[in-house]
């Protein structure tokens, strides 16, 4: 059973699916659709082009869709829509734009809290398992990997990508790309400060592979030398072994292809390659 407060505006072509609750003076516009067990508090407005999966939770004063922060937008131009996955909490004065481009989306995976007061730029992908604490700000165009956690007040510059299960400290200012599992803080530039061992707990890692995370973390940040070199070495280090593949470890790599990326575009946003 759908239960819509007398109060709620629901147009007639939205698709509400069974146990949808719209909360006192939610707006649901055309052309959206929402799943199964997600609810609505007071307050929320939901703008065309929004797809909602199942058992999310909206608290009050959300504004979700709605038209993209861009000055060269004008009334009546086409965007692109904004799919939601499953089971997120989107907490109070949260807002979510969709994609300025036709025919793509902004994504949101499943499984994220996202805090009081967070913004999400157009073209953004978040994945699974993500925490945005109290007023992150994240700009168009930028990626968040599985299991980031970005502290209060942390501020993503466009096109930036976070690797997954790295921490951000509060206040940092990402404005260039992070690899996964690591620890950052500072901003313009934000500094690495350490493997981000309680992020590699919660994936689930083991002791072996969080051993392996930690040696290249030594090995890029710490020995000295220029970072993309160390990756370099590394990958060269690591062809002789032969043990598969080219030697690595998955997790290793992954750092190794991030931090390769990123140095193919000049302030380090690999993402900035395809504006």
């Amino acid at each position: 059973m759908v239960q819509v407060h007398p109060s709620a505006v629901v147009d007639k072509q939205a698709r509400l699916a069974e146990g949808v609750v719209i909360g006192p003076n939610c707006v649901v516009d055309g052309d959206v659709s929402i799943g199964a067990g997600t609810i609505l508090d007071a307050n929320v407005i939901i703008s065309k082009g929004v797809d909602i999966g199942q058992n999310n939770h909206f608290f009050p004063n959300c504004a979700i869709g709605g038209s993209p922060q861009l000055l060269s937008l004008k009334a009546g131009d086409k965007v692109g829509r904004l799919v939601i996955g499953d089971n997120n909490v989107i907490r109070e004065q949260v807002t979510i734009h969709p994609s300025i481009h036709h025919g793509v989306v902004t994504k949101i995976g499943n499984n994220n809290l996202i805090m009081i007061g967070v913004h999400i730029g157009h073209d953004c992908i978040i994945e699974d398992k993500v925490v945005m604490s109290n007023y992150v700000q994240v700009s168009g165009h930028c990626r968040i990997e599985t299991g980031v956690w970005l502290s209060g007040v942390v501020l993503l510059h466009q096109f930036v990508t976070v690797g997954k299960w790295c921490y951000a400290a509060g206040l940092a200012g990402i404005n260039k790309d992070v690899p996964p599992f690591l620890i950052v803080s500072g901003h313009y530039p934000p500094t690495v400060r350490g493997v981000n061992k309680r992020g590699l707990a919660r994936a689930g890692l083991s002791e072996q592979q969080q051993k392996k995370i930690d040696e290249a973390y030594r090995k890029l940040y710490r020995k000295g030398g220029a970072l993309l070199e160390n990756a370099k070495a590394m990958y060269r280090e690591a062809s002789l072994t032969g043990e598969q593949e080219d030697g690595l470890d998955e997790n290793v790599r992954a750092m190794l292809e991030a931090i390769i990326r990123s140095s193919e575009q000049r302030f380090g946003r690999y993402l900035e390659k395809f504006r």
